[in-house]
Formats: structure tokens, sequence, C-alpha cells
């Protein structure tokens, strides 16, 4: 192993994984923005809420993060005219925007399945005490249903973080230089395959077990009541 090809590049390395994270966060935030909304529709009785709802999480689900990205940034220029006439042809010609919009999109369905299943396993008990106390269904909500399906659903956010993070390794193939679009860049130059490729891995690595580390501690604080 030449230690030194590793050593050379690997400032650069770490700017591919600061754009990997930069791209992570986004995507979470706004993500989870969406999620919150779109799992309450899902569990709406109304067809007019919860199919629409459903109808997106069905296929961002259910077909690959690598055909969205694909639709979003080169599909969109079929629609050149259209996004012109809107004012946001701008928006979908950067790869950078269609990446975090396909990745946000992507993890908002996700999230939005988790925390459906989270409100639902909330445990009937509780609610019917949050009623016998004279709460309304937005009162409810706020003060015991959302806090205790946060509480049920964060191991399982937890992993949809990681997997996400992980996910972002296909943004390369859009032109963006996040981790992998940059080690595929150094590597055409280099040819040092095994060298960035393991140095890569190590990097995902040492994020992953980051994150890992601070949502376990998250979550021994949002159950230290059961301690």
């Amino acid at each position: 192993m030449d230690l030194e090809v590793i050593w050379e590049n690997l400032p650069k390395l770490l700017q591919g994984a600061q754009l990997t994270l930069e791209i992570t966060v986004i995507s979470l935030l706004i993500g989870l923005a969406i999620a919150i909304p779109f799992a309450l529709m899902r569990l709406s009785r109304h067809a007019v809420l919860w199919m629409p709802a459903y109808a997106y999480i069905l296929y961002f689900r259910g077909t690959p993060l690598l055909v969205q990205l694909f639709l979003i940034y080169y599909g969109s220029g079929q629609f050149r005219a259209e996004l012109s006439d809107l004012g946001l042809w701008g928006f979908f010609r950067d790869a950078y925007f269609c990446g975090v919009v396909a990745l946000t999109l992507n993890t908002g369905a996700y999230t939005a399945e988790i925390l459906r299943g989270a409100i639902q396993a909330v445990p009937a008990g509780d609610i019917e005490a949050a009623r016998a106390c004279g709460m309304s269904k937005v009162l409810m909500y706020r003060r015991i249903i959302l806090p205790k399906a946060i509480r049920l659903a964060w191991p399982m956010y937890g992993n949809e973080v990681v997997f996400l993070m992980q996910a972002t390794s296909l943004v390369s193939v859009i032109t963006l230089l996040d981790l992998t679009g940059v080690a595929g860049r150094i590597i055409s130059k280099t040819f040092a395959v095994y060298e960035i490729y393991i140095t890569t891995a190590v990097l995902y690595l040492i994020i992953t077990y980051a994150i890992v580390f601070v949502f376990r501690r998250i979550e021994r604080r949002l159950n230290r009541h059961q301690a």
C-alpha cells in the first residue's frame, strides 16, 4: 500500500467528506419537516389527505434512489421551457440542488413511514388518559402523542440517517464531488484504486460510527426516565 498517495490526497478526500455531511444535514432537516405533516396525513381517514401521502411514500420507498436522481437531474431538462417560465430552471440545472431535492424527498418518505408506525404504536391508555384530562386533539398530539412517538421512532430514525449518509455516495453520478466523487477523480489520475477506496471506506466508517454514537447518547437521554 502506497501511504504517500493516501497522505497527499487526504485533504481532497476530507473536502469531499465535508460536502457529504453538508448534503446529509440539509436533506435530513428538510426531509424531517416534510415527513411530519405527511405522516399525519397518512393517518387521516379522509381520502383527500391520506391518498396523496400514500402515493408519495409508495413511490419514493418503492423506486431506487438512483432512478430518482436521474429523473430529477436529467429528466428536468425535458421541461426546460416550462421551468424557465416559472423561473426554476436555474435551480434544476444545478447538480447540488437536484441532489439535495432527491435525497430530501427520499428520506422524507422513509421518515414519514417511521413516524406513522411510531404514532400508531403509542399506547392507547396514554391517549385515553389525555382525553380524560380534557385535552384537545392538537394539544394531545403536541404533549402526548408526538413526544412518545419520537422516543419510539428514534432508533429507527438513527438507522435512516446512517442509510441516507451512505446513499449520498450516489450524487457522484450527477457530477457532485462528494467523498465518493472525489475518490473517483483521484483514482482516474493516480490509478491507486486500493489505497484511495480503502481510505474512503475508513472515512465513511468514521462518519457512520460518529452518527451512531450521537444517536445512542440522545436515545439514552430521551429514555432516561426508564433507567
